[in-house]
């Protein structure tokens, strides 16, 4: 069937061509195309260096319906890492096939076209995705709704729990686990899942369970969470825009809701959160001259330590 639709679709091509697409050996390719033959397929084999083989002009196959795994599938089209990861890449590349054989050769080569021009890498740059040996088992059990047993890996221990998987998201590159344990739905780093295994027992979804809406209330509760410290600062108000490089987006939005107009000098004051003084000191360095610390003390305190030792190190004498 593959090899059918690859001619449906694409058009000649060489037995070699073939035996790469469907990692066989040119005599498997041959050999296949005799059996489509004898099945009353009308696919024939030229030799020679213009030869190959080809379905006669004007044929198609009715059967290039969809599976539910495939039909499934074909929403990661545009991430194919992500298919892999989850055991559907080759699942992904069969439903490929039969969608652009079902399409019309105008709107096959334009899919194609696109599909040469345009790719997604959905990891950040400087990323090195998780490994994540139990992804397989983890998506094999939400398909099925089956509750799993984990061990999972955190800071200073690896604790046991038993969870109704409701999701995966993959954020920058990395898988996260939406399960719920007891009443509370949690989300779990998946490449720090030690171990998982089915319990044998299903569970029932939540009927008004969102996974979309869940995720970006979650992140964005978390990203919250993470604002443990605030300092009050000065800042040129032609160089605000640089928040944005050196603080998470709820950071920037608490720092220009508190932002003042700017004074006769165009500076602004404004109140900047963040998850420690240590991280604050950081990106506040990068506005150079352009940004004063007013308060607290000691982050004042460490802001000016460093600026003279930065001076001590470009004029030594």
């Amino acid at each position: 069937m593959q090899l059918l639709l690859i001619l449906q679709t694409r058009g000649r091509s060489t037995a070699g061509e073939l035996a790469r697409e469907l990692e066989v050996s040119v005599r498997t390719v041959y050999r296949d195309v005799e059996a489509l033959s004898a099945a009353g397929v009308p696919v024939y084999s030229e030799p020679g260096r213009t030869g190959g083989v080809q379905l006669v002009d004007g044929y198609r196959t009715r059967l290039t319906g969809l599976t539910t795994d495939e039909a499934d599938a074909v929403l990661l089209a545009g991430l194919p890492g992500a298919a892999a990861d989850l055991g559907l890449g080759t699942v992904l590349a069969t439903a490929q096939l039969k969608v652009l054989a079902a399409l019309p050769p105008e709107l096959r080569g334009r899919a194609t076209k696109v599909a040469e021009r345009v790719h997604i890498d959905a990891p950040g740059w400087y990323h090195r995705p998780d490994e994540t040996p139990t992804l397989n088992t983890v998506a094999d059990a939400l398909w099925h709704d089956r509750k799993l047993r984990v061990r999972y890996g955190r800071k200073d221990k690896v604790v046991d729990r038993t969870l109704d998987p409701l999701g995966l998201v993959m954020k920058a590159g990395t898988w996260y686990l939406v399960a719920r344990h007891g009443t509370a739905v949690r989300s779990y780093r998946v490449g720090r899942i030690v171990s998982a295994e089915p319990t044998g027992e299903t569970f029932s979804r939540p009927a008004d369970f969102d996974l979309a809406d869940h995720w970006s209330t979650a992140a964005d509760d978390f990203a919250r969470s993470m604002l443990r410290v605030r300092a009050r600062c000065r800042i040129a108000a032609t160089h605000l825009r640089m928040l944005r490089l050196t603080n998470e987006p709820a950071a920037v939005a608490e720092a220009l809701a508190s932002a003042s107009e700017p004074d006769a000098d165009g500076w602004v004051e404004l109140t900047l959160p963040s998850e420690s003084y240590e991280v604050l000191a950081h990106g506040l360095m990068e506005f150079g001259e352009y940004a004063e610390v007013l308060d607290p003390p000691e982050l004042r305190a460490r802001m000016a330590q460093t600026a003279a030792r930065m001076h001590a190190l470009y004029h030594p004498h």
